[in-house]
């Protein structure tokens, strides 16, 4: 029994090495807001939960992981949880990046304020958005996929020494791109309501050059943009969400 031990710390810690990165990135369990005692706890009851399932998956040397493999293994686990957990952080992302091009588009990109999941200065707007994008994964159960699609990215990325870089490239890059469409996506009104208000007043510039526009204009786009993304938010956070639903599902074969 005590040859088998070294065996089993040493296949748990390879599984815990992934599972724990996945968890400290994945949304709405790994947010800087909660406690990090809380987000260890949950990666360690999930790490105990696959970890029989995981055990053949991961290679042996001489009948035990130990010396040279088990610290290359252990660095390709490390690196495979970083990747797929930054690829789903991308695509939470959109609504940050959607939250300055709606505030650039309504004049609001000074409005800054600090927010509490980077602990940086981002605009409010975003912060916004971030915040009921995190809270709505979680009423509707979607960090359960994210739980899910931890286990099967053991199908996707089998255990091995390091993961191909390429890869690993070409889904970052997938992850970066489909964040940075739905962000545009999401701040299309916006970004189409920016266009034509700023043409009509061009327009009334030229028609009565003693209005002074700037005045007229901020309150005006502040109060239209607001009334736009509160009878749009509704329709803004179904997109968000299907689609950060269908990442998840590519990784259950869904």
């Amino acid at each position: 029994m005590n040859l088998l031990l070294p065996g089993i710390a040493a296949a748990f810690l390879l599984t815990f090495a992934r599972v724990g990165v996945m968890m400290m990135l994945m949304p709405g369990l790994g947010e800087q807001t909660i406690s990090a005692r809380l987000r260890l706890s949950l990666a360690l009851l999930v790490t105990l939960v696959l970890f029989p399932t995981v055990r053949p998956l991961l290679p042996a040397t001489s009948g035990a992981l130990a010396g040279p493999a088990l610290i290359g293994v252990l660095f390709g686990e490390i690196l495979i949880g970083l990747v797929l957990g930054l690829t789903v952080r991308m695509v939470l992302a959109a609504l940050q990046t959607a939250g300055v091009v709606i505030s650039q588009s309504l004049g609001l990109s000074y409005a800054m304020t600090v927010d509490p999941m980077t602990a940086s200065q981002q605009v409010t707007l975003g912060n916004f958005l971030s915040l009921l994008g995190i809270t709505l994964i979680l009423a509707t159960d979607l960090h359960h996929l994210a739980l899910d699609a931890i286990g099967r990215s053991y199908m996707l990325l089998p255990p091995s020494n390091l993961p191909a870089f390429g890869d690993a490239a070409q889904l970052a890059i997938k992850a970066v791109a489909r964040g940075f469409t739905l962000a545009i996506q999401i701040s299309a009104p916006f970004i189409a309501f920016g266009i034509l208000f700023n043409l009509g007043l061009g327009v009334l510039s030229r028609l009565m050059p003693q209005l002074q526009v700037f005045f007229v204009a901020v309150p005006a786009s502040i109060l239209i943009g607001m009334l736009i993304l509160l009878a749009s938010l509704g329709v803004v956070m179904g997109v968000f969400l299907d689609d950060l639903g269908r990442y998840l599902a590519d990784f259950l074969g869904r």
